[in-house]
Parts: C-alpha cells; structure tokens; sequence
C-alpha cells in the first residue's frame, strides 16, 4: 500500500511572516478577502494585525466572526450564507481551531454545495473540488489546523463532535507567525501546547505511522518538551519554538491519523465544551499507559524526545513508564488538572464511551479498544 503525504503548497515561518499575505493574494489574481476569525480576537486586536496589511495594501475584505468554541453545523451554514453575500473569492482564517475548522468547511461547502447539510462531510467525505483558497493563520501553537487535512463539528442535536478528513479542505498557504501568538493567556499556551503533544505522540503510535511521519512526530516531540514551558512563561524564544512545533506535529498526525486519546476528548468537548487542548492532556498519560504494550519499542524514543537520560540502558518496561511519567510531568508544570473531576459525570460515561468508540480517530489507536475498555479509561480519571 503506498503512503500518502499532503502539505500545504507553501508555508511561511518566523516573526512577520504576515507581510507575506497581501502579496500571495494579489499574485494569484483575487479581488476580495472573507476573513474569518473569532470575535476575542477582534476585540484585543489580533485580526487587526493582518487586516492593517490588507488595508495598507489597499486589498478588499470582508470580516466574519461568527465564530464560536467548538463550531456548530449553524456556525458553518451561517458562514457559507455570509461567505456568498460577501463578493469574496478568497479566505483568509485567522485564529485557532475553531476559526480554522468553521472557515474550512465553509471553504469546502462553497465548492461543493451538494454538502450543505454539513453532517454529509463526516468521516472521509466524497467531495470533488478543492476548497476555497485559503491562507490560513494560526493564534495558537497547537491545533495545527493550518496544515491538516481534517476538521472538526460539533451537531449540538446529537450532543457529538464529528472529524471530517479530506484532502481538498487543507490550506493552499499557511502563515505560522508567533507574533499572532504573543497575547496567547498562560492557560490556553499550556492547553494547545499539550494538545500539539498529543497529536505528536498519537501520530508516533497510530496504526499508520511510517518512516517519514516518524521525522515530523519525534522532531515535535523534541520542541515541545524543550519549549512549552518557556512559552507558558511568555518568552519569544519559547513562543516561536512551540509556533514551529505545532506546525511540524501537524504534517505528521495529518497524515496518518491520530487515537482514542482524540476520541475521548472530542466527547468532553461536544458535552461540556471542555477546551479541547486542557481534554487531551489530562486523558493522554493514562491512555498511553493503556496503549502501551501495543507500542513495540516506541516508547523510548518518546521518553529520548522528551530529554529523560539513560533511556538506551532501560528495559521495555522502565522506558514505558519513563515516556508516561515525562508526558505527565510537562502536564503538572504547565498547570494541566490530573484528572476529570468536576468535569465528567458518571452518568455521561456510558454516552461518551460510545460516541469514543465511533469517533473517526479510534481506528487509528494502535491497541484495539472496546465501549467497555474506553469506559474503564473515563472512570479511571473520575
């Protein structure tokens, strides 16, 4: 079977990257931006810091903001409507996740309209154009969404998030800028850092992993250990390591899908709108522990990675716990809870265990699972 790998065509990286935007959009011939971004961003001035550009290069736009946490199926409709009613024939998605995710299945329902329904682009969706132009421009260092090939729902009726995976919805140019990333609070640095971890270790293990989406997964692994907790402290050097980070976790996970680790979190997320970054931490050490003997060796390189020493003369086993242990130590530094009190009830486990176990993710999780096993998992972080 061959592998596949998907990009972006081009991807600008460092301090004022930005600049780059205005011109990429006149060169290729378009008229007018829809930009779509949250409104905390608008408020505090982030978006402003592309619009300027647009403005001073006397290009055309049109802002959208009606996004919110967690985007809904209404969120997305609503988007294609002002989308059509706004002339644009270009987006620019500036934001974290949610502003990426509305603005791609927005992107993919313009082209695509026989999808409106949104639910219909669950799982690997049988689209045939490719999304609308997209510069993507990420606020956060962890979703990676300017890179991926997926995004996520949620059907607020059904109480789910769904993934819809499809090679025509990633970004033609991603914009990786930490000065996008400067205002980022301590506590959602340290949710989307863990969630860039996440993708980074799910990506090594899952099913898919090969030799090259090895390179991306054990590289981020290294940055992310040597640079989040700098980043939560708010330092350059630490904000454009985990900038970098996070993009280069993306190229991998994208590629080869991810585990119950994403599974279990996206329920939390559709049920009680817990941060998606702050869920996959906290459930990560304890699925890793779980996944463990399914992981060959693969353990001590994460456990290498993340800069524990000795771990060529430790066994198997001390080499597991070593990378577990590592994993939940960055976790306590960044002031990630260690469990899920307050948050789960016992009497969602039975929902979310089943909405986990037919989550787009769980087939990618190197150990087979059950309801039952994910069950066991939820109640374990009671």
């Amino acid at each position: 079977m061959a592998n596949r790998i998907v990009l972006n065509t081009i991807s600008y990286h460092g301090a004022g990257a930005i600049k780059e935007i205005p011109a990429e959009l006149k060169s290729r011939g378009f008229k007018h931006a829809f930009v779509c971004s949250d409104p905390d961003l608008l408020k505090f001035g982030v978006t402003a810091k592309v619009t300027n550009l647009l403005d001073e290069a006397q290009f055309p736009y049109t802002v959208y903001s009606d996004i919110k946490p967690n985007p809904t199926i209404e969120n997305v409709q609503h988007g294609v409507k002002a989308y059509l009613a706004s002339g644009a024939d270009a987006i620019v998605a500036i934001g974290g996740g949610s502003s990426m995710d509305t603005a791609k299945a927005i992107g993919i329902i313009v082209t695509n309209p026989e999808f409106a329904d949104v639910r219909s682009l669950e799982g690997v969706a049988p689209t045939k154009n490719h999304a609308v132009f997209t510069i993507a421009v990420p606020t956060t260092a962890g979703t990676a969404a300017e890179v991926t090939i997926n995004y996520v729902i949620t059907d607020v009726e059904k109480k789910r998030k769904f993934v819809c995976v499809d090679t025509h919805d990633i970004p033609e140019v991603a914009v990786v800028d930490p000065d996008m990333m400067s205002t980022m609070p301590k506590g959602l640095t340290a949710a989307t850092g863990m969630d860039a971890l996440t993708h980074a270790i799910e990506g090594y293990i899952t099913k898919g992993a090969w030799e090259m989406t090895d390179m991306f997964h054990l590289k981020a692994i290294e940055l992310i250990a040597k640079n989040l907790r700098a980043a939560v402290e708010g330092t350059p050097a630490g904000r454009e390591g985990m900038a970098l980070a996070q993009y280069v976790a993306g190229q991998g996970f994208s590629n080869v899908g991810l585990g119950i680790v994403h599974s279990m979190a996206h329920g939390l997320g559709a049920l009680y709108d817990t941060p998606h970054g702050v869920a996959n931490a906290i459930i990560l050490p304890t699925v890793m522990a779980y996944n463990a003997p399914a992981t060959g060796d693969k353990y001590r390189d994460i456990a290498k990675a993340m800069g524990v020493s000795g771990t060529d003369e430790m066994t198997i086993e001390e080499a597991r716990a070593a990378a577990i242990e590592a994993v939940r130590k960055l976790a306590e530094d960044v002031g990630i809870p260690a469990n899920l009190k307050g948050i789960l009830k016992e009497e969602d486990v039975a929902f979310l265990s089943e909405s986990a176990y037919a989550d787009a993710c769980r087939p990618g999780n190197p150990r087979e699972t059950s309801v039952e096993e994910i069950a066991a998992l939820y109640r374990s972080l009671l």
